[in-house]
């Protein structure tokens, strides 16, 4: 799966998610006034989207090696040669508050969600590995590791519309792709095997749930809206609209539709979980 063909979804108009994003900024600002000062430097100062998510990846990954000024510098700069990296951030923010029944608003991802901010940071470490950056891309990679509990390697291809819910202990490795509509849940590992380089990393088709605790393995292909559940250790590569289950993961039950969307776990045959060791 090229980069290209996990870029072929478009979203919402910039201008429309920010102007939400505003109006929910102000209500929450004029609901709870100890987070006013803290919302309008966040949200209702900014100009635009753009400039508001620049300002939020700076304040999130700022460290002793790098200060607030500086590292906003390396966002503002990435985020405006690839306008991909900006709407691809509000396609994220709109899944999740499509996916997730805890979110109650774009505000809440954008403000307080880790996995969110994993996401969007990659994203800049992205921009630098392609722009030969390396050291600072690794370095990103690092502070999010600290700050967030999730390891993306900044060469692993990632789509838009990435619900990763809950994040921690989330890695993802070097040759990595993942489609878009994709959902992640905690402690999802996506690697390789062995201690051989080359194209070692697992390809996620568009619209996967990955539950908690799967590991893929290997430079395998799970196909578009297939589900990994919860736990399962995939070896294999996984049919379209397929779920597994089990260590190794095994197919189970009927067809899925959209599992990314429904965020179902648990529609499965009756039976077919008892069969695993069979």
């Amino acid at each position: 799966m090229s980069l290209a063909e996990i870029r072929t979804e478009r979203v919402a108009p910039l201008g429309d998610v920010w102007a939400r994003l505003r109006v929910e900024a102000a209500g929450v600002a004029a609901e709870e006034p100890m987070l006013a000062s803290f919302i309008n430097a966040a949200v209702l100062r900014h100009g635009s989207f753009v400039e508001a998510l620049a300002h939020r990846i700076a304040a999130k990954m700022a460290d002793p090696q790098l200060d607030v000024l500086l590292i906003h510098d390396v966002v503002n700069e990435a985020i405006k040669a690839d306008g991909e990296i900006a709407e691809a951030a509000a396609a994220d923010m709109l899944a999740i508050d499509e996916r997730d029944p805890a979110c109650r608003s774009l505000l809440q991802p954008f403000l307080y969600h880790k996995g969110f901010h994993a996401v969007q940071a990659y994203r800049i470490s992205h921009w630098l590995w392609n722009e030969g950056r390396e050291a600072l891309a690794f370095h990103i990679q690092s502070r999010v590791s600290e700050r967030f509990g999730v390891d993306i390697h900044p060469a692993a291809r990632i789509g838009r519309g990435i619900m990763m819910d809950h994040a921690t202990s989330v890695v993802i490795g070097e040759t990595a792709v993942v489609g878009n509509d994709v959902s992640i849940l905690h402690e999802v590992t996506l690697g390789g095997t062995g201690t051989a380089g080359g194209d070692r990393h697992p390809k996620i088709g568009n619209g996967v749930m990955i539950g908690a605790g799967a590991k893929i393995l290997g430079n395998i292909h799970i196909g578009d809206e297939a589900r990994v559940a919860a736990g399962s250790v995939v070896l294999k590569s996984v049919e379209s609209r397929c779920t597994v289950a089990g260590v190794p993961a095994k197919p189970v039950g009927g067809p899925c539709d959209q599992p990314a969307k429904t965020m179902d776990q648990v529609q499965i045959a009756d039976g077919d979980l008892d069969t695993q060791d069979d």
